[in-house]
């Protein structure tokens, strides 16, 4: 079996996303697809996996010319994408979820699809509990059930777009486990990433895309900084952040005791000073976005206080903590951040703090094109959000964060960005941290929590197990913390 990308053309307005590719790909490979947000993978990608159509081109598997008018189509003919941001219904059951795009007559048969569940999900070494609602799932178990579900449908073409963002350590080693077993069974697994440490680990070869074509191709091994000089054009050297003097505290939780789904926080105590960065670590579901949407006021503390500059907000709603210069992003861009159907325009106008009853779009454009320029967003005033690549759309989000903001919490700041988007984000919001906003965000990138934070506490199991100063410590330690142990 191979994949072969033929002259693929794709063309969004006056932008080229893919502009001429061209891929060959054999049976049993693990290949990466490497470029910087915005290069043109995911838009080839979905073309592959027919959520778009291409301009012109062809897509042949093992000699057959794919005609991919839907993802129908592209799962029938044997091609399945896990998007960035799995493709689950939150308010229905895992079973459901897992039933979706399954063949055969309009009534399910849910005693034999749930045994298809366990039997799929056993041999892929993950467990669900089917009547578990989807919105309690972590990024991660959400991930691993798109991936039940594609096996399941037969899918010989397996593509991940930047499958490891938002998960946690033990999720990633799983997940990489999975796919050595998928290529050494014979299918083709392209692994779409900016992480070039992750390529390196598991892919054995490599095509990186920049401005729509590609512009290598290579057996791995390769340095990594010949890698990142195709990706970029140029060698990027991320920079660390500077020492900043801390404020009074700003925040103050005292014996909070929070419940969300199975999370249950209990006794937290924590205080954040102005100008100081916190990362929270930890296992997914361990407490940090519990923590993160009750600060921001989307989840009432059932005990316990939470102040902000000396003013309680323990039962304040979430319009309050705004009022009180309290501001949210959440890992999940188009699912709490944006909103699929309006323009970049638009979301700035909805960000913004004008009460007058009328819309002067003409000014509102204005300040669409300015943000744009700022901000380096690819798109036009016009641009809607589901068209942006994720890197486009973080920076879309921090353009809509006002400009008096004592506290800003993330949720996995730099989720599928590459590195110089990554460090875009940090530079933004390191200029917040020199103007006195105190930072609180979580991650899964144990690099990313120690070169920004000055103190990082650590999850586990619904508690915080420890909290280190960034300075003080290493990943070899955050990975015993994060799995509950102290390092001997």
């Amino acid at each position: 079996m191979s994949l072969e990308i033929r002259d693929i053309y794709k063309h969004f307005g006056p932008v080229r996303a893919s502009d001429g590719v061209s891929i060959t790909i054999q049976e049993g490979s693990l290949h990466g697809i490497l470029g910087e947000n915005g290069a043109g993978k995911s838009t080839l990608m979905k073309i592959l996996s027919g959520f778009y159509s291409a301009d012109s081109g062809e897509v042949i598997l093992n000699g057959d010319v794919l005609d991919l008018s839907s993802p129908a189509d592209a799962i029938a003919a044997g091609i399945g994408m896990l998007h960035q941001d799995p493709l689950v219904f939150l308010p229905m059951t895992v079973l459901d979820n897992f039933a979706l795009g399954s063949p055969g007559t309009v009534r399910l048969d849910r005693t034999e699809v749930r045994k298809e569940l366990e039997r799929v999900s056993s041999e892929l070494g993950f467990e669900f509990d089917p009547s578990r609602l989807a919105r309690s799932l972590t990024i991660g178990e959400r991930q691993q059930l798109s991936i039940t579900r594609l096996m399941w449908l037969g899918a010989k073409v397996l593509i991940f777009d930047e499958p490891t963002t938002g998960i946690s350590a033990t999720q990633r080693l799983q997940l990489f486990d999975t796919l050595r077993k998928l290529a050494e069974h014979g299918l083709i697994v392209l692994f779409v990433s900016h992480k070039l440490e992750e390529v390196e680990d598991l892919c054995d070869s490599v095509t990186v895309i920049r401005q729509g074509k590609v512009v290598y191709e290579a057996e791995m091994p390769v340095p990594a900084e010949t890698l990142v000089e195709k990706m970029f054009g140029k060698v990027f050297v991320v920079q660390g952040r500077e020492a900043v003097p801390l404020g009074q505290p700003v925040l103050r939780l005292a014996n909070i005791d929070l419940k969300e789904d199975t999370t249950h926080l209990e006794n937290l105590n924590l205080e954040v000073a102005s100008g100081e960065v916190v990362g929270l670590a930890g296992l997914e579901g361990s407490g940090q976005r519990a923590l993160l949407r009750a600060c921001a006021g989307l989840l009432e503390p059932a005990s316990g206080s939470l102040e902000l500059d000396g003013v309680s907000l323990t039962k304040a709603s979430y319009r309050g903590h705004l009022a009180a210069g309290v501001h949210y992003l959440p890992a999940g861009r188009l699912e709490e951040g944006l909103i699929e159907g309006i323009s970049i325009t638009e979301h700035l106008v909805l960000a913004s703090d004008d009460s007058t009853f009328f819309i002067d779009w003409k000014a509102a454009r204005k300040v669409a094109e300015t943000e744009i320029e700022d901000y380096s967003i690819k798109g036009t005033p016009s641009s809607s959000a589901e068209d942006l690549s994720g890197g486009n759309q973080q920076r879309l989000l921090l353009s809509m964060i006002p400009d008096e903001v004592k506290l800003l919490l993330l949720e996995h700041p730099t989720r599928g960005l590459d590195v110089e988007s990554a460090a875009y984000v940090w530079t933004r919001l390191l200029a917040r941290r020199a103007e006195g906003t105190s930072v609180i965000f979580a991650s899964a990138d144990l690099d990313e929590l120690l070169r920004y934070s000055d103190r990082i506490v650590v999850f586990f199991a619904g508690e915080v197990f420890a909290v280190r100063d960034a300075s003080g410590t290493d990943g070899e330690e955050l990975g015993y913390l994060i799995g509950g142990k102290e390092r001997v």
